[in-house]
């Protein structure tokens, strides 16, 4: 049986590499990760202009969002196939590979929340190819109407694009989710520095019951991607993010204990 990370891997390269070279594709990257690092308020925007950059994520960023998620996932404990699975909105998706990872762990189908065309017509080929059934809402994150809970809900790298009023207003969304039995996935970059507004979440997200926690992971990814994010000149075996996560729990039971660094 053909595993589907190996699946959308390979159709991943074989399309985008249809249109540019690997070359063109490793320049791009190394300027979208210059985006990343020092100028990461272009992201929504500029900084996915253009077809290089749009590939270089699509084949180096998005795999690695997706590993990291999948991990994540598991080293929480969230609840595997086999169990009811929840709806899941993936808010300001990108590619997909947030909810798209989610899904192949816990099964339900997905919603990816997304404003860019570019960037959720990639989401599409990323459900079709990771056999994820899932479809794509065109809209801004503050305007999507969101179904009743309970949901799995996943923010990937996503929150700390959003200015203080819509992510304030977003927040009242997810504690109201939360409140009536949704599970919710916070995902943001290691540096502190893009995401100030943090801390404050990640007290709110404990005052409910949830966890705040950083991952370090050291994973061998995919050939072509390892070779992609040696050829712009980056570490592509050293994964990490931190997270919140908030689950429904029985009455009288508290917040999970443990974690890779709990903090």
């Amino acid at each position: 049986m053909t595993d589907p990370f190996e699946n959308w891997i390979s159709k991943l390269f074989q399309r985008w590499l249809g249109e540019l070279t690997h070359q063109e594709i490793a320049r791009a990257l190394k300027a979208l990760t210059r985006d990343y690092v020092q100028r990461r308020t272009r992201l929504r925007g500029k900084a996915l202009e253009g077809r290089g950059k749009q590939a270089a994520f699509a084949c180096y960023y998005a795999p690695r969002h997706f590993v990291i998620v999948r991990e994540v996932l598991k080293a929480l404990g969230a609840a595997a196939i086999g169990e009811t699975p929840m709806p899941l909105v993936d808010l300001g998706c990108g590619s997909g590979v947030a909810g798209a990872a989610w899904a192949l762990h816990s099964g339900g189908n997905v919603v990816g929340v997304e404003l860019d065309p570019d960037v959720a017509r990639e989401a599409a080929f990323t459900f079709k190819d990771l056999g994820v059934r899932g479809g794509i809402v065109r809209c801004h994150i503050a305007r999507y109407r969101w179904p009743k809970p309970p949901l799995g809900i996943v923010a990937a790298f996503t929150i700390n694009e959003l200015d203080e009023r819509d992510r304030e207003r977003l927040w009242r969304e997810l504690e109201r989710q939360i409140k009536g039995g949704s599970r919710l996935l916070v995902l943001e970059p290691l540096a502190t520095g893009i995401a100030p507004w943090w801390q404050e979440w990640s007290e709110r997200v404990r005052e409910l019951g949830g966890r705040a926690d950083e991952w370090h992971f050291e994973i061998e990814l995919p050939e072509r991607v390892h070779l992609l994010g040696k050829s712009a000149g980056l570490k592509p075996e050293k994964l990490g993010a931190r997270t919140l996560w908030v689950e429904p729990r029985p009455k009288g039971r508290g917040a999970a204990e443990g974690g890779n660094e709990h903090s």
